[in-house]
């Protein structure tokens, strides 16, 4: 059984627009391609979307980006303790703290996570070029310190305290697909921790998709977690090909690219020690899109880690 979970939280950005991500997800036929591939739908729950208030100091939207994250983390949790598997639909990619901190602490630490997107979104705000919380979630995740000082440090504290406490990520069982967009401070933090796995569109351009996939499962054994959580930005994918989010960057993921990306993940689960425990696809924007067809290219996608193939069945 899946519940999907609707977290259409888009203050943590400069631009906005993927709260509306959801709906379009969802008229796009998101429950019909999980019926049809044979999963149970057992609720489609629209979490609230606070209000970014202004302020003179400190984090930018720091109040409705904790709030929105604290509600999420409480469905996520009351959805694993139920034994279904949450999806997650954004809104932008703030909100993927919420549903990971929930894991984490359903798995007690016990839980590597995928993050297949353009940008590392591992910043903090001392080390942050834009000061958006959608660029640190992985930040927040691995408990790092804030770089900074006064109210930002107050605040970066209390969002640590609530999404890592005693359970942060480890930097052994954090790792990227299709990274293309990396900031200094992000450059660095990978450089020093050769436990973590950063596939950039580089090494799939010079040894492609197959070769990446297996040295994800290569990586994903090693660390020795039993859970996987993905976390899938559609900026991954080449703006030419889903042009419907607020954060593209050139030169991403074909159409093929990326659904044989979520085939191999599917041959991976089907046959590895470690099983999908939840999953969240975030930062689709219909402001930004030309006849939805960004949603649709989504749904087809998540179809396909489902299992979806063309001729029915994994090829060997």
């Amino acid at each position: 059984m899946v519940d999907i979970l609707a977290a259409p939280f888009d203050g943590g950005g400069a631009r906005r627009g993927s709260r509306l991500g959801p709906s379009a997800l969802e008229l796009a036929g998101l429950r019909e391609a999980l019926v049809e591939r044979g999963l149970g739908v057992s609720s489609w729950r629209k979490l609230p979307n606070p209000e970014p208030i202004p302020v003179r100091d400190g984090l930018r939207s720091f109040d409705a980006c904790l709030s929105a994250v604290t509600e999420l983390r409480a469905a996520v949790a009351t959805s694993l303790a139920d034994g279904r598997m949450p999806l997650v639909v954004g809104g932008e990619h703030s909100i993927s703290m919420g549903g990971i901190s929930a894991a984490l602490n359903h798995t007690s630490g016990n839980l590597a996570v995928l993050w297949i997107d353009a940008h590392a979104d591992a910043n903090v705000p001392g080390g942050s070029p834009s000061g958006s919380l959608h660029g640190m979630p992985l930040g927040a995740l691995l408990g790092l310190p804030s770089g900074s000082g006064g109210e930002v440090d107050r605040q970066w504290s209390r969002l640590v305290e609530a999404v890592a406490g005693s359970k942060p990520l480890e930097p052994s069982r954090l790792g990227w697909i299709g990274l293309r967009d990396v900031d200094p401070g992000e450059r660095e933090l990978i450089q020093t921790h050769p436990e973590m796995l950063a596939v950039s569109m580089h090494e799939i351009d010079r040894w492609g998709l197959v070769a990446a996939i297996d040295r994800f499962d290569a990586w994903m054994r090693a660390s020795g977690a039993k859970h996987l959580w993905i976390s899938f930005d559609v900026d991954v994918l080449d703006p030419i090909l889903a042009p419907g989010t607020g954060t593209a960057v050139r030169g991403g993921l074909s159409y093929r690219e990326g659904h044989l990306i979520a085939e191999l993940l599917r041959e991976k689960l089907d046959g590895g020690p470690y099983r999908l425990l939840g999953l969240d696809v975030v930062e689709v924007n219909p402001l930004e899109d030309v006849a939805n067809s960004t949603a649709k290219i989504v749904v087809e996608w998540i179809a396909s880690l489902f299992g979806k193939t063309i001729l029915g069945s994994s090829v060997k």
